[in-house]
């Protein structure tokens, strides 16, 4: 609904009559695998940070045809070997997945170190500019974000680093932090694989980046965990209200998509459908499970495993729907050796 150069920030929901059944259905026809390779959005605006050593295509977002969602949104940040981008500001949190490289942040004017699967927060009203730590290998980073949550609250104050243009207007400089929730900045803003340890779950085998319970973590809008399908084996047949985008890092499979329709009576009901809708997919793809989808993950390659990120919008738990029901627990095999001591419900 705002727009900057061709970018669409926030998408309307407007309906010709009173009515969403036509939304969501076209909702539910557009393709749920974006290949690897897809570019929505190159990403080359007024306010981005990239420069002539960075670039930051975007897989995901508000502006997509076909539409997906706009509760989570997804684009990669490549840094040239030795490269950089330009420092900028936005008021949105962002978590960025290290899947190549090494490198360092500046934050605020403080230096944060990363490597290879480490997850790194850009926390709110931060100033901040990416270092590629290499001067021979580019460094790669999936950026998973709730942008439109905050443009939705009028919260847009963004852009590249330097002066506001009419500063005789106003007095000197303030300190911003003055308005964060208090204890934010004792948080980690870089969680190391040994922070998240694997761990068996209802779920299958699982690594909790971000979530309600990690309050050591500086994130606030967006949920995020690691999941590791063993060689023939799948996830949880389970259902959830938040949507949900999958990231695959490696290995291939399919997600079953068990559509749900509500059905208006005396209360809500739902109607769940009898086939499930089949999604394939390999290493680099995008995975979208929409909206109140009962799914689950197959993996099905009988010698690799699959490795996928998956991020959810949290506000859905805030705004009452923090249940996952479980119709099919992950098979159970016996635990690795590594794992051995780590197993929770």
């Amino acid at each position: 609904m705002g727009d900057e150069g061709g970018r669409t920030f926030l998408r309307g929901i407007s309906s010709e009559q009173y009515g969403l059944k036509e939304w969501r259905k076209r909702q539910r026809e557009a393709p749920r695998v974006r290949k690897a390779g897809t570019v929505v959005d190159p990403g080359q605006v007024a306010h981005s940070g990239d420069s002539e050593e960075s670039r930051s295509p975007w897989i995901l977002g508000p502006g997509d045809e076909p539409f997906l969602t706009q509760t989570i949104q997804m684009h990669f940040v490549e840094l040239f070997p030795g490269g950089s981008n330009h420092g900028h500001g936005h008021q949105n949190e962002a978590a960025f997945y290290i899947l190549e490289g090494r490198g360092y942040e500046i934050h605020d004017a403080k230096r944060y170190d990363w490597e290879k699967d480490d997850l790194v927060i850009v926390h709110n009203d931060s100033v901040h500019r990416h270092f590629n730590a290499d001067p021979e290998k580019r460094a790669l980073a999936l950026v998973m974000k709730a942008k439109s949550e905050w443009m939705y609250l009028g919260m847009i104050q963004q852009g590249r680093s330097g002066p506001i243009a009419d500063g005789d207007r106003y007095g000197p400089p303030e300190d911003w932090s003055r308005l964060w929730s208090p204890g934010v900045e004792t948080r980690k803003k870089v969680v190391k694989p040994s922070d998240a340890p694997w761990e068996w779950t209802r779920d299958g085998l699982v690594r909790v980046l971000t979530s309600p319970k990690r309050t050591d973590v500086r994130v606030f809008s967006v949920d995020i965990y690691q999941q590791k399908i063993l060689p023939g084996s799948r996830s949880a047949k389970h259902w959830h209200m938040a949507d949900e985008a999958l990231y695959v890092i490696s290995g291939r499979g399919e997600s079953l998509h068990w559509d749900v329709e509500a059905e208006i009576g005396e209360r809500y009901s739902a109607r769940v459908a009898k086939q499930p809708s089949r999604w394939e997919f390999s290493a680099g793809d995008l995975v979208y499970i929409p909206q109140n989808t009962i799914h689950q993950h197959v993996n099905a390659d009988p010698a690799e495993p699959l490795i996928f990120l998956s991020a959810q919008n949290r506000l859905f738990k805030l705004l009452g729907y923090d249940s996952v029901v479980y119709l099919e627990d992950a098979p159970a095999p016996d635990p690795e050796p590594a794992l051995a001591g780590k197993i929770r419900s």
